[in-house]
């Protein structure tokens, strides 16, 4: 993303300080680049600067100002074009040394991050695991990397430890982390006290790993990912003392718990159910994106993604807001294919009023919110850490005439089955629909922190 914004005049002034802000100090925190343009001559040098970092590895946002009499300026500087570039292929021994760590262990494992979320990288990872078997799972932002219906998939890493997906990475004794940010809240945690010297961790990605108290691998494989995952794949010979029956036992147990819940047909929905409503309503290459609360746990461990980028979720800042911009860059992007945001109604409401910006631009697109009147996910947190149940409860306009007032269609779930057919009649209907739809979040903390962490360790 490039982002470009305005500034009052930097050679002389009218009216002292008034209304100036060092927004580029504000932006260098969150952007790759940030810079002030202070000679229109420079205007194509940093412009084509800006470009470069933007798209390298991993791609983010650059940031320009642009002050008024800058702006004003005339230049006889011309554009200058951009250069083709291939990126770094991994070093051959480093991949021998991958290989020969894989092919030693006896339960190997693949940890699939948001790097790997590419179009090329899942070409090769797919092929990968249907040449050696090895299972994998995914972070939350590398859902959909391999089609999540492969028989040899565990699950995603979406609670922090003890779910049946922490179980089958526990199991592993080599771990093959592909695309990893330390951004990312970490799929398992290393520890640097000789408790398990046996367990291998190798890093595939574009750049060398940011060392952690929990996170030093010991071999790092660097370079372009799809291509380093393809030299792998070339090189390696899958090995008959390899045996993964528990990890993929801990899977099918997952599978059976998930399908127990996702039957619970309770009004309020019951968010396992809610989850499989959505699944069997959208087609494959649809778009689902979440905002940030507690049902993205639940979505990133049960919504079944297909095909990549079909799950768009922040999982490193994780801040509230991102689900209704999220739908609407992608509809604006993928004007063809079915759009949903899935919002609490606290993230709802941080932006809800660019609805009238997706009604003006034509757009088509859902959103479903998830409405218990609260901040749910820091509810559920406060429940767990055993404080009194304090000041994270508000109420709520009416979300359906709130809709309307905007243009939109609006619409209230009144049972699971209405639930059902107001999905497939907003995918269905042209134009922005906004579902009201009251979620039971009470069993939350249990089934979260309790439950399947007693499941899963008696396995």
């Amino acid at each position: 993303m490039m982002m470009i914004t305005g500034q009052k005049p930097i050679k002389k002034s009218k009216q002292g300080r008034f209304q100036i802000l060092d927004v580029v100090s504000m932006m260098q925190p969150i952007t790759k680049y940030a810079h002030q343009m202070a000679s229109s001559d420079n205007i194509p040098s940093r412009v084509r600067e800006a470009f470069r970092v933007a798209e390298e590895e991993k791609p983010g946002a650059a940031h320009i100002e642009l002050p008024e009499d800058i702006a004003d300026e005339y230049t006889d500087s011309r554009p200058i074009a951009r250069s083709t570039v291939r990126r770094p292929t991994a070093d051959g021994k480093s991949i021998a040394q991958a290989v020969e760590a894989m092919q030693k262990a006896r339960r190997p494992v693949l940890v699939i991050g948001a790097g790997a979320n590419r179009k090329m990288t899942s070409k090769m990872l797919g092929e990968f695991v249907e040449k050696t078997g090895i299972p994998f799972l995914t972070t939350q932002l590398g859902k959909g990397v391999i089609d999540e219906r492969h028989p040899r998939f565990l699950g995603c890493a979406a609670l922090s430890s003890g779910d049946f997906v922490h179980r089958a990475i526990e199991d592993a004794d080599c771990i093959v982390n592909i695309g990893h940010d330390v951004i990312e809240k970490p799929p398992f945690f290393m520890h640097n006290d000789g408790t398990r010297d046996d367990r291998v961790v190798i890093h595939v990605s574009t750049k060398t790993a940011e060392v952690d108290p929990v996170y030093f691998p010991h071999i790092e494989v660097i370079g372009d990912i799809a291509n380093a995952v393809w030299q792998i794949k070339e090189a390696i010979t899958p090995s008959d003392k390899w045996n993964f029956e528990a990890m993929l036992g801990y899977r099918k147990a997952e599978i059976a718990h998930t399908d127990k819940l996702a039957a619970d047909e309770r009004f309020p929905i019951f968010p396992p159910h809610l989850v499989r409503q959505v699944r069997e309503a959208l087609p494959d290459d649809a778009i689902v994106c979440l905002d940030n609360g507690v049902y993205k746990l639940w979505f990133a461990r049960g919504y079944c993604a297909s095909k990549p980028k079909t799950v768009l979720l922040d999982n490193a800042l994780a801040s509230m807001g991102a689900g209704l911009p999220s739908a609407m860059a992608s509809a604006m992007v993928y004007p063809g294919r079915k759009i949903f945001a899935v919002c609490g109604d606290g993230g709802f409401m941080m932006n809800s009023q660019e609805m009238e910006t997706a009604v003006r631009l034509g757009l088509n697109l859902t959103v479903l919110i998830l409405n218990d009147n609260a901040y749910g996910m820091i509810r559920w947190k406060q429940a767990n850490m055993g404080f009194a149940d304090f000041g994270l409860t508000y109420g709520n306009p009416d979300f359906v005439k709130y809709a309307e007032s905007y243009g939109a269609n609006g619409y209230r779930v009144e049972s699971a089955a209405h639930l059902a057919e107001l999905l497939a009649h907003c995918r269905d209907a042209p134009g922005v629909h906004v579902i009201d739809c009251p979620v039971d979040y009470s069993e939350n903390d249990h089934i979260l922190n309790t439950e399947i962490k007693a499941l899963s360790l008696a396995l």
